[in-house]
Protein backbone atom coordinates (compact mmCIF):
# COMPACT_ATOMS: atom_id res chain seq x y z
CA UNK A 1 0.00 0.00 0.00
CA UNK A 2 1.16 3.52 -0.76
CA UNK A 3 -0.06 6.68 0.42
CA UNK A 4 0.04 8.34 -2.53
CA UNK A 5 1.51 7.86 -6.04
CA UNK A 6 5.22 8.90 -5.36
CA UNK A 7 5.40 7.14 -2.77
CA UNK A 8 4.21 4.13 -5.15
CA UNK A 9 7.01 5.47 -7.65
CA UNK A 10 9.12 4.52 -4.62
CA UNK A 11 8.12 0.77 -3.68
CA UNK A 12 8.33 0.17 -7.62
CA UNK A 13 12.06 1.06 -7.72
CA UNK A 14 12.50 -1.33 -5.04
CA UNK A 15 10.69 -4.04 -6.59
CA UNK A 16 12.23 -3.58 -9.87
CA UNK A 17 15.78 -3.16 -7.73
CA UNK A 18 14.92 -5.92 -6.15
CA UNK A 19 14.21 -8.58 -9.22
CA UNK A 20 17.65 -7.02 -10.82
CA UNK A 21 19.65 -7.84 -7.80
CA UNK A 22 20.62 -4.45 -7.32
CA UNK A 23 22.54 -4.51 -3.60
CA UNK A 24 20.84 -3.13 -0.86
CA UNK A 25 17.38 -3.33 -2.58
CA UNK A 26 14.58 -3.64 -0.29
CA UNK A 27 11.10 -3.15 0.95
CA UNK A 28 9.51 -1.20 3.82
CA UNK A 29 8.76 -3.77 6.88
CA UNK A 30 5.38 -5.13 7.04
CA UNK A 31 3.28 -2.73 9.23
CA UNK A 32 1.31 -4.70 11.92
CA UNK A 33 -2.28 -4.73 11.04
CA UNK A 34 -4.04 -2.32 13.30
CA UNK A 35 -7.72 -3.60 12.66
CA UNK A 36 -8.19 -7.23 13.38
CA UNK A 37 -9.91 -9.33 11.20
CA UNK A 38 -13.47 -9.72 11.52
CA UNK A 39 -16.00 -12.45 9.43
CA UNK A 40 -18.76 -10.15 7.52
CA UNK A 41 -22.60 -11.63 8.71
CA UNK A 42 -24.96 -11.23 5.93
CA UNK A 43 -28.26 -11.17 7.51
CA UNK A 44 -31.67 -11.52 5.94
CA UNK A 45 -34.27 -9.18 4.69
CA UNK A 46 -35.91 -8.84 7.92
CA UNK A 47 -39.92 -9.56 8.06
CA UNK A 48 -40.31 -5.98 8.55
CA UNK A 49 -38.36 -4.34 5.84
CA UNK A 50 -40.45 -3.37 2.81
CA UNK A 51 -40.49 -4.33 -0.54
CA UNK A 52 -40.40 -1.15 -2.17
CA UNK A 53 -39.27 2.10 -0.63
CA UNK A 54 -41.60 5.22 -0.18
CA UNK A 55 -39.69 6.89 -3.76
CA UNK A 56 -42.77 8.68 -5.75
CA UNK A 57 -44.25 6.90 -8.90
CA UNK A 58 -45.93 9.48 -10.32
CA UNK A 59 -43.01 11.83 -12.13
CA UNK A 60 -43.39 12.54 -15.48
CA UNK A 61 -41.70 9.25 -17.52
CA UNK A 62 -39.09 11.24 -20.28
CA UNK A 63 -39.85 10.21 -23.63
CA UNK A 64 -36.52 9.54 -25.20
CA UNK A 65 -35.08 10.52 -29.10
CA UNK A 66 -34.72 6.42 -29.99
CA UNK A 67 -35.18 2.89 -28.79
CA UNK A 68 -32.09 0.96 -28.96
CA UNK A 69 -28.63 1.81 -29.02
CA UNK A 70 -26.29 3.75 -30.77
CA UNK A 71 -22.68 4.59 -31.65
CA UNK A 72 -20.88 7.87 -31.75
CA UNK A 73 -17.39 7.73 -32.93
CA UNK A 74 -14.50 10.06 -33.44
CA UNK A 75 -15.63 12.63 -30.57
CA UNK A 76 -13.53 15.87 -30.48
CA UNK A 77 -11.07 16.52 -27.51
CA UNK A 78 -12.24 19.67 -26.88
CA UNK A 79 -15.71 18.65 -26.57
CA UNK A 80 -15.00 16.42 -23.41
CA UNK A 81 -11.89 17.85 -22.10
CA UNK A 82 -13.70 20.55 -20.24
CA UNK A 83 -15.49 17.63 -18.07
CA UNK A 84 -12.40 16.98 -17.04
CA UNK A 85 -11.71 16.91 -12.93
CA UNK A 86 -8.64 18.60 -12.16
CA UNK A 87 -8.85 18.15 -8.68
CA UNK A 88 -8.99 14.20 -9.23
CA UNK A 89 -6.33 14.21 -11.57
CA UNK A 90 -3.95 15.92 -9.69
CA UNK A 91 -4.36 15.36 -6.44
CA UNK A 92 -5.61 11.29 -6.75
CA UNK A 93 -3.74 10.79 -9.87
CA UNK A 94 -0.48 12.43 -9.96
CA UNK A 95 0.09 12.74 -6.00
CA UNK A 96 0.19 16.75 -6.44
CA UNK A 97 0.24 18.04 -2.64
CA UNK A 98 2.12 21.09 -0.99
CA UNK A 99 4.78 19.91 1.22
CA UNK A 100 4.69 20.82 5.17
CA UNK A 101 6.32 23.86 6.77
CA UNK A 102 7.44 26.11 3.73
CA UNK A 103 6.96 25.96 0.13
CA UNK A 104 4.62 26.44 -2.43
CA UNK A 105 1.11 26.39 -1.74
CA UNK A 106 -0.93 23.28 -3.51
CA UNK A 107 -2.85 25.75 -5.92
CA UNK A 108 0.46 27.27 -6.66
CA UNK A 109 2.08 24.07 -7.39
CA UNK A 110 -1.19 23.44 -9.90
CA UNK A 111 -0.41 26.42 -11.59
CA UNK A 112 3.35 25.98 -11.74
CA UNK A 113 3.10 22.19 -12.34
CA UNK A 114 -0.06 20.82 -12.96
CA UNK A 115 -1.62 22.63 -15.22
CA UNK A 116 1.41 23.48 -17.77
CA UNK A 117 2.18 19.55 -17.51
CA UNK A 118 -1.30 18.87 -18.34
CA UNK A 119 -1.48 21.11 -21.32
CA UNK A 120 1.49 19.68 -22.64
CA UNK A 121 0.26 15.86 -22.35
CA UNK A 122 -3.30 16.98 -24.17
CA UNK A 123 -1.15 18.58 -27.30
CA UNK A 124 0.71 15.29 -27.36
CA UNK A 125 -2.26 13.05 -27.26
CA UNK A 126 -3.81 14.95 -30.03
CA UNK A 127 -0.69 15.49 -32.16
CA UNK A 128 0.15 11.56 -31.89
CA UNK A 129 -3.28 10.71 -32.19
CA UNK A 130 -3.72 8.75 -29.33
CA UNK A 131 -6.89 9.30 -28.69
CA UNK A 132 -10.22 7.52 -30.01
CA UNK A 133 -13.23 8.90 -28.53
CA UNK A 134 -16.03 6.41 -28.79
CA UNK A 135 -19.45 5.76 -26.97
CA UNK A 136 -22.25 3.78 -27.75
CA UNK A 137 -25.71 4.65 -25.73
CA UNK A 138 -29.14 3.84 -25.71
CA UNK A 139 -32.55 3.86 -24.33
CA UNK A 140 -34.41 1.17 -23.03
CA UNK A 141 -38.30 0.27 -22.31
CA UNK A 142 -38.57 -0.80 -18.78
CA UNK A 143 -40.32 -1.37 -15.21
CA UNK A 144 -39.77 -2.35 -11.81
CA UNK A 145 -40.93 -5.19 -9.80
CA UNK A 146 -39.43 -5.61 -6.20
CA UNK A 147 -35.37 -5.40 -6.06
CA UNK A 148 -35.59 -6.22 -10.10
CA UNK A 149 -35.16 -3.76 -13.23
CA UNK A 150 -37.00 -5.55 -15.97
CA UNK A 151 -35.84 -4.88 -19.04
CA UNK A 152 -38.51 -4.90 -22.26
CA UNK A 153 -38.32 -5.63 -25.85
CA UNK A 154 -40.33 -4.31 -28.21
CA UNK A 155 -43.08 -6.61 -27.65
CA UNK A 156 -43.62 -6.08 -23.91
CA UNK A 157 -41.48 -9.41 -23.46
CA UNK A 158 -38.88 -9.33 -20.81
CA UNK A 159 -35.73 -9.28 -22.15
CA UNK A 160 -33.62 -9.18 -19.42
CA UNK A 161 -33.13 -8.24 -15.82
CA UNK A 162 -30.93 -6.58 -13.26
CA UNK A 163 -31.21 -7.24 -9.70
CA UNK A 164 -29.76 -4.47 -7.56
CA UNK A 165 -29.45 -4.26 -3.39
CA UNK A 166 -31.71 -2.78 -1.07
CA UNK A 167 -30.70 -0.37 2.18
CA UNK A 168 -31.40 -2.61 5.23
CA UNK A 169 -32.71 0.97 6.95
CA UNK A 170 -33.69 4.28 6.73
CA UNK A 171 -35.40 4.85 3.32
CA UNK A 172 -34.82 1.32 2.15
CA UNK A 173 -33.79 2.28 -1.06
CA UNK A 174 -33.14 0.11 -3.89
CA UNK A 175 -32.39 1.15 -7.68
CA UNK A 176 -35.08 -0.20 -9.01
CA UNK A 177 -37.55 1.78 -7.04
CA UNK A 178 -36.77 4.68 -9.23
CA UNK A 179 -38.84 3.16 -11.84
CA UNK A 180 -42.42 2.26 -12.47
CA UNK A 181 -43.75 -0.44 -10.88
CA UNK A 182 -45.02 -3.19 -13.78
CA UNK A 183 -48.21 -3.08 -11.42
CA UNK A 184 -48.83 0.49 -12.46
CA UNK A 185 -49.26 -1.02 -16.21
CA UNK A 186 -47.39 2.07 -17.25
CA UNK A 187 -43.67 1.38 -18.99
CA UNK A 188 -40.79 3.43 -17.79
CA UNK A 189 -37.46 4.12 -19.65
CA UNK A 190 -33.55 3.51 -18.57
CA UNK A 191 -30.24 4.99 -19.98
CA UNK A 192 -27.23 2.80 -20.42
CA UNK A 193 -24.05 4.00 -21.96
CA UNK A 194 -20.63 2.90 -22.59
CA UNK A 195 -17.65 5.15 -23.41
CA UNK A 196 -13.99 4.98 -24.15
CA UNK A 197 -10.82 6.73 -25.39
CA UNK A 198 -9.91 4.04 -26.83
CA UNK A 199 -6.31 1.62 -27.08
CA UNK A 200 -3.57 3.53 -28.44
CA UNK A 201 -3.26 5.76 -25.09
CA UNK A 202 -3.16 2.23 -23.68
CA UNK A 203 -0.45 0.72 -25.39
CA UNK A 204 1.20 4.22 -24.91
CA UNK A 205 1.46 3.78 -21.15
CA UNK A 206 2.39 0.19 -21.51
CA UNK A 207 5.07 1.26 -23.47
CA UNK A 208 6.14 3.93 -20.55
CA UNK A 209 6.45 1.26 -18.00
CA UNK A 210 7.98 -1.36 -19.91
CA UNK A 211 10.90 1.34 -20.42
CA UNK A 212 10.95 1.75 -16.62
CA UNK A 213 9.86 5.48 -17.10
CA UNK A 214 7.46 5.12 -13.93
CA UNK A 215 6.59 8.92 -13.49
CA UNK A 216 5.77 9.62 -17.24
CA UNK A 217 3.86 6.14 -17.06
CA UNK A 218 1.95 7.56 -13.74
CA UNK A 219 0.81 10.62 -15.62
CA UNK A 220 -0.38 9.54 -18.78
CA UNK A 221 -2.20 6.60 -17.14
CA UNK A 222 -3.45 8.70 -14.63
CA UNK A 223 -4.65 11.25 -17.08
CA UNK A 224 -6.16 8.26 -19.50
CA UNK A 225 -8.54 7.36 -16.78
CA UNK A 226 -10.08 10.86 -16.18
CA UNK A 227 -10.46 11.30 -19.61
CA UNK A 228 -12.44 8.69 -19.64
CA UNK A 229 -14.26 9.41 -16.79
CA UNK A 230 -14.48 13.45 -18.67
CA UNK A 231 -15.92 11.62 -21.59
CA UNK A 232 -18.80 9.81 -19.39
CA UNK A 233 -19.58 13.06 -17.98
CA UNK A 234 -19.55 15.00 -21.28
CA UNK A 235 -22.04 11.95 -22.31
CA UNK A 236 -24.05 11.60 -19.56
CA UNK A 237 -25.02 15.11 -20.07
CA UNK A 238 -25.66 14.83 -24.04
CA UNK A 239 -28.22 11.84 -22.57
CA UNK A 240 -29.86 14.18 -20.21
CA UNK A 241 -30.51 16.71 -22.54
CA UNK A 242 -32.22 14.18 -25.10
CA UNK A 243 -34.39 13.33 -21.95
CA UNK A 244 -35.22 16.77 -21.52
CA UNK A 245 -33.76 16.84 -17.48
CA UNK A 246 -30.66 19.22 -18.72
CA UNK A 247 -33.07 22.89 -17.83
CA UNK A 248 -32.02 23.20 -14.17
CA UNK A 249 -27.97 21.93 -14.49
CA UNK A 250 -25.71 23.43 -13.14
CA UNK A 251 -23.28 26.95 -14.10
CA UNK A 252 -20.16 25.17 -13.43
CA UNK A 253 -18.54 21.65 -13.11
CA UNK A 254 -18.34 21.75 -9.53
CA UNK A 255 -21.86 22.26 -9.57
CA UNK A 256 -21.67 18.83 -12.08
CA UNK A 257 -19.63 17.00 -10.20
CA UNK A 258 -21.71 17.13 -7.05
CA UNK A 259 -24.13 16.23 -9.02
CA UNK A 260 -26.76 19.56 -9.02
CA UNK A 261 -28.75 17.72 -11.33
CA UNK A 262 -31.56 15.38 -12.11
CA UNK A 263 -30.93 12.12 -13.86
CA UNK A 264 -28.04 10.45 -11.85
CA UNK A 265 -25.04 8.32 -13.84
CA UNK A 266 -24.19 4.92 -11.57
CA UNK A 267 -21.89 3.10 -12.55
CA UNK A 268 -21.26 -0.65 -11.99
CA UNK A 269 -19.26 -2.10 -9.11
CA UNK A 270 -20.63 1.11 -7.05
CA UNK A 271 -22.82 0.65 -3.51
CA UNK A 272 -25.77 0.98 -5.44
CA UNK A 273 -25.23 -1.82 -8.17
CA UNK A 274 -22.42 -3.55 -6.86
CA UNK A 275 -22.79 -6.29 -9.15
CA UNK A 276 -19.99 -6.33 -12.06
CA UNK A 277 -21.64 -9.54 -13.28
CA UNK A 278 -24.29 -7.14 -14.81
CA UNK A 279 -22.06 -5.85 -17.37
CA UNK A 280 -22.57 -8.69 -19.03
CA UNK A 281 -26.25 -7.66 -19.54
CA UNK A 282 -24.96 -4.23 -20.29
CA UNK A 283 -22.80 -5.71 -23.25
CA UNK A 284 -25.78 -7.82 -24.60
CA UNK A 285 -27.33 -4.77 -24.69
CA UNK A 286 -25.22 -2.02 -26.50
CA UNK A 287 -22.77 -4.36 -28.03
CA UNK A 288 -19.68 -2.15 -26.64
CA UNK A 289 -17.63 -4.34 -29.36
CA UNK A 290 -18.42 -2.26 -32.11
CA UNK A 291 -16.51 0.53 -30.07
CA UNK A 292 -13.41 -1.50 -29.13
CA UNK A 293 -14.97 -2.11 -25.58
CA UNK A 294 -14.69 -6.29 -24.87
CA UNK A 295 -15.37 -7.74 -21.33
CA UNK A 296 -12.89 -9.99 -19.85
CA UNK A 297 -14.27 -13.34 -17.69
CA UNK A 298 -13.58 -11.05 -14.85
CA UNK A 299 -16.37 -8.60 -15.98
CA UNK A 300 -13.50 -5.93 -16.42
CA UNK A 301 -13.82 -3.04 -19.50
CA UNK A 302 -10.50 -3.77 -22.07
CA UNK A 303 -9.41 -1.49 -22.86
CA UNK A 304 -9.15 -0.01 -19.19
CA UNK A 305 -9.54 3.39 -20.53
CA UNK A 306 -13.35 2.58 -20.57
CA UNK A 307 -16.33 3.13 -18.59
CA UNK A 308 -20.03 2.48 -18.13
CA UNK A 309 -23.13 3.21 -16.56
CA UNK A 310 -27.04 3.45 -16.34
CA UNK A 311 -28.74 6.52 -16.41
CA UNK A 312 -31.37 7.20 -13.87
CA UNK A 313 -34.08 10.30 -14.76
CA UNK A 314 -36.24 9.81 -11.45
CA UNK A 315 -36.02 13.82 -10.22
CA UNK A 316 -35.04 11.76 -6.28
CA UNK A 317 -32.52 9.74 -7.99
CA UNK A 318 -29.22 10.30 -5.91
CA UNK A 319 -26.21 7.90 -4.65
CA UNK A 320 -26.77 6.17 -1.56
CA UNK A 321 -25.09 3.13 0.52
CA UNK A 322 -27.64 0.32 -0.25
CA UNK A 323 -26.03 -1.15 3.24
CA UNK A 324 -27.52 1.47 5.09
CA UNK A 325 -28.60 4.71 5.15
CA UNK A 326 -29.81 7.10 2.16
Amino acid sequence: YARDAFEGLRLMDALIGIKRGVPGAALPELKQRRVKATTTVVDERPPEQPTRSDVATDNPVPTPPFRGSRVVKGIPLKDYASWLDESALFKGQWGLKAARGTGPTYEELVESEGRPRLRGLLERLQTDNLLEAAVVHGYFPCVSKGDDLIILGDDGSERTRFTFPRQSRGRYLCLADFFRPEESGETDVVALQVVTVGSRIGEETAKLFEADSYRDYLELHGLSVQLAEALAEYWHARVRAELGLAGSDPTGLDGMLRTEYQGCRYSLGYPACPDLEDRAKIAALLEPERIGVQLSEEFQLHPEQSTDAIVVHHPEASYFNAGGRS
